[in-house]
């Protein structure tokens, strides 16, 4: 937790003030009932001692003025707010997704998951799907019809070679573009790529799931720069194991999943990284993504609610005292 204006905690001084000064009166007030002559006597002149409830009342009140010190220095606390957002989800096709250490394949287990994710992203969420094997394609822009992309990822088919970089630059041309204020200092979306072309800014993240390396078209690690100069987060998943083998020409090639260089292009592009090595473990992956799309996380100042505090605070220490006293504190 932030303050806003903490220089008003200076202010915590006098409910500070108050519990020494309750403190004190509590010592004088047990010296002055040991006067008495006899302990008897004093059980018969007040025989209900309140006893420990004397001090609830007071403690209550306390906390509630200590609640309205925090809430006048303007509390804020980092969290997850709703946030218009478009979602690009790269999957590989290639060959290698064939593999079968993950049960049924790769693919289906990821067409799978893919699904869940849809089904968990808000309603206002656009998301947009790109298939990639030795080049990538647009199969769908980002959009809310959830039918159609679920369609589309029925229908994805395997290919030859592994292209992440394409997926990379083919999901950034389908986000939209940052508009900025016309005379501001990023009135230009225009910002430098990695090879210092032109790279235009864009609004959204992209999720990419892989099980290779790159084998075809241009390097992950040119497109995550390009994605960072952007603005746009890729977050990758590496998916399957280091046991996956596929049948090629009558051969079996080992297809082990390339970790390294997904988690590169997560780090250089601000995204996270994951990994699953079974269909269980992607599911969780994406359940994951599903639910923080379309939020993003940021100080949001939470003063009612500690005045909220300070009122609860408040009406208890009335209603204790009120209840045991028959009187306001």
């Amino acid at each position: 937790m932030t303050f806003l204006a903490p220089e008003r905690l200076a202010l915590v001084a006098l409910p500070i003030v108050l519990a020494i000064a309750y403190l004190v009166l509590q010592r004088r007030r047990s010296r002055y009932a040991m006067r008495f002559a006899s302990v008897d006597l004093l059980d018969q002149v007040a025989p209900d001692r309140p006893g420990w409830r004397r001090h609830v009342a007071a403690l209550a009140f306390l906390a509630a003025v200590c609640l309205l010190v925090v809430g006048m220095a303007r509390p804020a606390a980092a969290m997850e707010v709703p946030a218009q957002a478009s979602i690009v989800l790269a999957l590989d096709v290639s060959y290698s997704m064939e593999a079968s250490d993950v049960s049924p394949n790769r693919l289906a287990a990821a067409q799978d998951a893919a699904r869940r994710f849809l089904d968990l992203v808000p309603d206002g969420v656009r998301v947009g799907l790109v298939a990639f094997s030795s080049s990538a394609r647009a199969l769908v822009p980002p959009t809310t019809d959830r039918t159609r992309l679920e369609a589309a990822i029925d229908r994805l088919r395997l290919g030859p070679g592994t292209a992440i970089g394409e997926a990379i630059y083919v999901a950034l041309e389908q986000l939209p573009k940052v508009e900025t204020p016309a005379g501001s200092p990023a009135s230009s979306p225009d910002v430098t790529g990695p090879d210092g072309e032109q790279v235009e800014s864009s609004a959204g993240s992209i999720v990419l799931l892989s099980d290779g390396k790159t084998t075809a078209g241009r390097s992950e690690s040119g497109a995550a720069r390009a994605a960072a100069a952007a603005g746009v987060p890729v977050s990758t998943i590496a998916f399957g194991t280091a046991r996956g083998v596929v049948t090629v020409d009558g051969q079996r090639v080992s297809v082990p999943v390339d970790k390294a260089a997904l988690k590169s292009v997560a780090r250089t592009s601000g995204g996270q990284s994951f990994e699953a090595a079974s269909a269980e473990q992607l599911q969780t992956v994406f359940e994951d993504l599903g639910k923080k799309a379309g939020t993003i996380r940021e100080e949001r100042e939470v003063t009612d609610l500690v005045v909220g505090a300070a009122l609860v605070a408040a009406v208890a220490a009335a209603a204790a005292s009120l209840a045991w006293f028959s009187r306001l504190p």
